[in-house]
């Protein structure tokens, strides 16, 4: 399925229109199941794509456009794993060297994006679904934050 890389993990929202989330198509308000998917791959775990969409879908029941709350992404990733909370940009990057993967919240632009990642051997990270046509691409989380999040808060959910 296009959007999909081979090892099943989410790189591009933007192929997921036909998947309806919050009264919008995923392509346009989708970052949030999408790294909650992503994540919980990471985590070993093998969800379908689409029942993690209606499940986190279903958890706002008026189906009024808007971003996924950090809040709502939280509840629903503690019925299924374990994570770390961490927030400003010293303790996440601090965080992120000891955690396997995690889900980043900041400003892209002028928008609020979750972005999932895997911390690689070499120190690298695998940045999943970015908004910027690198969908799937490896680099330092300083440099990540050099380049992407430049202004407003950072999160984190950690495993």
């Amino acid at each position: 399925m296009r959007g999909f890389a081979g090892d099943g993990y989410i790189t591009d929202q933007n192929q997921l229109s036909a998947y309806r989330y919050r009264g919008m198509t995923s392509d346009v308000n989708g970052c949030g199941w999408v790294a909650a998917y992503n994540l919980r791959r990471a985590a070993g775990q093998a969800p379908n794509f689409d029942d993690v969409r209606r499940e986190m879908n279903a958890m706002f029941p008026l189906q009024i456009p808007g971003p996924t709350p950090v809040r709502k992404l939280r509840r629903y990733l503690r019925r299924y794993l374990p994570y770390r909370f961490v927030h400003g940009r010293t303790a996440v990057l601090a965080a992120a060297r000891e955690s396997k993967a995690g889900i980043l919240r900041y400003w892209e632009g002028r928008t609020p994006h979750f972005v999932a990642f895997l911390r690689q051997p070499d120190g690298r990270y695998r940045f999943l679904n970015v908004c910027d046509g690198r969908e799937d691409f490896l680099q330092p989380m300083e440099d990540f934050f050099a380049a992407r999040v430049r202004r407003g808060w950072i999160r984190a959910l950690l495993i």
